[in-house]
């Protein structure tokens, strides 16, 4: 595309994304369509329906495409967690002499630990540290002087059956894909780099799926992914109030965890009337965030450490959106304060769009480095 636009697909555990854009001044974005389309998701490392997933991103990209009157030919397709497996390894390589850090330098030091692993395909190594050979702990060695560079680096495998599950879909489209983390791309969207300087967490609640990481530097030190989600909390609507499916959604939207007395509301939802006891909604919601609760906490006291003491817990996604006093309730259960994250973007700060913004942001900063790389390589012969 140009004008430097990137498009790329974000995929959620309930809906798809896909979104055109490209950076403009000050650090802003300038967006040019987006789409969403919804699924029914996946689990265990497996979507419930490729064939409906197909569907739904081809209506997306459709949409987009007739939008801004052009097609698509390079896609960048962000791996949710449940897809992904995180490596973190600390490397070094020494030189025969002191020598200018450049990129040759920290490619060498990257490839260093690159593995294959069975069932996983390598799509990308960051660095949370580096460390010179005078002992200086820096974010970016480039320019400095050294005989040895040191690192602790973060190594990022999307699994097969995700990868081939996307080149089947678009095998017969000519599409150029290319695989971001999105857990990662959303850390060093959201959180300072001052933040992750010295650690930090992000939880990513989405609706069926939600993933934990611990954040250091550019890269992730940690990551688990759980199958709970706002679905989770429906679920406990459904059980406690005897409503269906979709009226339990309609009145997680917009629930209210500060009810202190009970009380009687009329709801009414496809034509029927419902009878809804306030304090009981109040508690069956507070049950299902509970399971989400439960899931972080036990990820904490498995990484447990001096270095995540009194750290916020960040979190983001759909899956506590809309729901007055989640955050209270997430801080009062895991024993830390939960902050949320939102994209600093007017109409675009909403935790539903991190991801998809957080992506155009990795997206569009890998293709201007495609660029400039092809660009040297051109005019230098390389």
């Amino acid at each position: 595309m140009n004008h430097g636009r990137v498009a790329v697909l974000d995929i959620r555990s309930s809906e798809v994304s896909v979104l055109v854009g490209a950076r403009g001044v000050n650090n802003t974005f300038v967006f040019n369509a987006s789409h969403t389309e919804s699924y029914y998701g996946y689990e265990q490392g497996k979507f419930y329906d490729t064939n409906q997933l197909s569907d739904v991103i081809f209506r997306a990209l459709s949409v987009v495409e007739k939008t801004i009157g052009e097609r698509i030919g390079a896609l960048y397709i962000g791996v949710p967690g449940e897809f992904i497996r995180v490596i973190p390894k600390e490397r070094t390589v020494g030189f025969p002499r002191k020598r200018k850090i450049t990129e040759r330098e920290t490619d060498a030091l990257f490839r260093s630990g690159r593995d294959e692993i069975k069932g996983y395909r390598f799509i990308r190594a960051t660095s949370m540290i580096y460390i010179t050979s005078d002992n200086r702990r820096v974010v970016n060695p480039l320019g400095l002087h050294a005989t040895s560079l040191s690192g602790l680096i973060s190594y990022f495998y999307c699994s097969d059956y995700f990868a081939e599950t996307m080149e089947s879909i678009f095998g017969k489209a000519r599409m150029e894909l290319h695989y971001l983390p999105t857990q990662l791309a959303m850390a060093t969207y959201l959180i300072p780099a001052e933040t992750r300087d010295e650690y930090a967490l992000l939880f990513d609640c989405g609706f069926l799926s939600s993933t934990i990481s611990v954040v250091l530097g550019g890269g992730i030190m940690a990551q688990e992914t759980f199958w709970v989600g706002k679905a989770h909390v429906i679920g406990s609507i459904m059980k406690a109030l005897d409503v269906p499916y979709e009226a339990a959604s309609a009145l997680v939207v917009g629930a209210n965890l500060y009810v202190k007395e009970g009380g009687v509301t009329e709801f009414e939802f496809g034509g029927r009337q419902y009878e809804i006891d306030t304090s009981k909604l109040a508690e069956a919601v507070k049950d299902g965030l509970d399971t989400v609760c439960e899931a972080i906490s036990g990820f904490l006291e498995a990484c447990s450490g001096r270095e995540l003491d009194f750290k916020p817990l960040y979190f983001t996604g759909e899956g506590l959106a809309d729901i007055r006093g989640a955050r209270e309730h997430v801080t009062n259960r895991v024993s830390r304060v939960a902050e949320p994250l939102v994209p600093n973007l007017p109409y675009y700060n909403k935790l539903s769009m991190s991801s998809r913004i957080a992506l155009i942001d990795m997206a569009y900063e890998d293709n201007r480095k495609r660029g400039f790389l092809y660009r040297l390589f051109n005019t230098f012969g390389g």
